[in-house]
């Protein structure tokens, strides 16, 4: 899966502005290797990257040497430069065919090709569902959170990591697209089943808001499930329109990442300007800041866990290390390098580390995570409203 890449597109790679900031999406696009840091925390059915052991650079120029060797071979580009990635120990390092990369940018407008549902790694090893998209093909054909996935299309899915799950289900590397087939195996209260779905392209809710009472200065718990186009400012009506002593949940939970442009902008409804990360591009430094004019005084706790990634990382650092917000929950998920895309003969592209981010305080993120305020297991939330309340920020 791919986490926290802070992307920077040269002309030709995107449609639109030729420089956009990306801290990065959980993505499926090829076998992952490599698990979550701190299961059972689920993994969204979101886009992931190939993941290596280390994390040292790739030279740009090596694997597009290895590209045009192929190219002119008539073998496969993108084979040779993953090798290439591969050996280089580059752990956010990763090379995309033409379709996934197009993939990979539909996944941050907003939607991906899948069948509606999250995974977590159990107590014993397996994968249950953690969570299931509303009207999705996992939602219409029953499947329901807590049930056990056995097998993907005939292949034992246990003691796999689960972003290999996630690839399994999306059909990465196969050539699946809108309408494949997919057989699940499952397993309810000890009754095997199988369910034949068929992808689809969905566009889940990135933001959404709820109240934690009935009264007319309840708190709200604001869900951000990741920072696609949009999500930033989705954050900041919300903080503006919530009641003058109502405190805010930001629940960062399984925050898979996103555009880093977002994550500022959501940083900037709690900010009144001044420094959300700096990061480095080989050598050269880089800040980035919060627009002025944010809510400074309403009280905020963020909840995080072990999917906390990326650009949800870099915006409760920010919260943190400004004394702005309460942290609440477990380490997050430790993703910090920046990555810039080379685009590749045959229209592949690859990805690759070119330097880190850190925190207002000058912290790394990267392989270490955020340790919370307060860390809390399975009754997180439970504990994040309490420190609210305690705030003042209604109940």
């Amino acid at each position: 899966m791919s986490g926290c890449t802070h992307r920077f597109r040269p002309r030709g790679l995107c449609r639109g502005a030729a420089l956009t900031l990306v801290f990065g999406c959980v993505l499926a696009t090829g076998a992952a290797t490599g698990s979550l840091p701190q299961d059972p925390d689920p993994v969204p059915e979101l886009p992931a990257r190939a993941v290596a052991s280390t994390s040292s650079p790739v030279d740009r120029e090596e694997i597009e040497d290895a590209a045009a060797k192929a190219e002119a071979d008539g073998k496969s580009v993108k084979d040779a430069a993953g090798e290439v990635v591969s050996r280089s120990g580059d752990r956010w390092g990763a090379v995309y065919d033409e379709r996934e990369y197009e993939e990979f940018e539909q996944s941050l407008d907003g939607s991906y090709l899948g069948v509606g549902l999250s995974a977590r790694r159990t107590a014993t090893g397996g994968v249950a569902v953690s969570r299931v998209q509303p009207g999705g093909p996992a939602d219409r054909a029953g499947i329901r959170a807590g049930d056990l996935l056995r097998t993907i299309d005939g292949r034992s899915v246990d003691r796999r990591p689960v972003t290999d799950v996630v690839a399994l289900l999306r059909g990465d590397g196969t050539g699946a697209g809108e309408g494949t087939r997919v057989v699940l195996g499952l397993v309810r209260e000890g009754k095997p089943s199988t369910q034949t779905l068929r992808r689809a392209r969905l566009t889940p809710d990135a933001v959404t808001v709820s109240r934690l009472g009935t009264g007319p200065s309840s708190a709200l718990i604001v869900k951000v499930a990741a920072f696609t186009k949009g999500t930033g400012e989705e954050v900041r009506d919300a903080v503006r329109t919530a009641p003058r002593d109502a405190g805010i949940l930001l629940d960062l939970r399984a925050n898979s990442g996103g555009l880093v442009t977002e994550a500022v902008t959501a940083a900037s409804a709690f900010l009144d300007g001044g420094l959300v990360a700096t990061y480095d591009v080989r050598g050269e430094q880089q800040a980035l800041y919060a627009d002025p004019g944010g809510d400074t005084e309403r009280p905020v706790v963020v909840l995080v866990d072990g999917g906390t990634m990326s650009a949800a990382e870099l915006l409760t650092g920010a919260l943190q290390d400004r004394g702005r917000a309460v942290t609440v929950g477990s380490r997050t998920f430790g993703k910090g390098s920046v990555q810039m895309p080379s685009e590749l003969p045959g229209g592949s592209v690859a990805e690759l580390t070119v330097g880190h981010y850190r925190t207002p305080a000058g912290r790394s993120v990267e392989g270490r995570g955020i340790t919370p305020d307060l860390v809390a297991g399975e009754r997180a939330q439970q504990r994040a409203e309490t420190v609210l309340s305690g705030l003042g920020g209604g109940s």
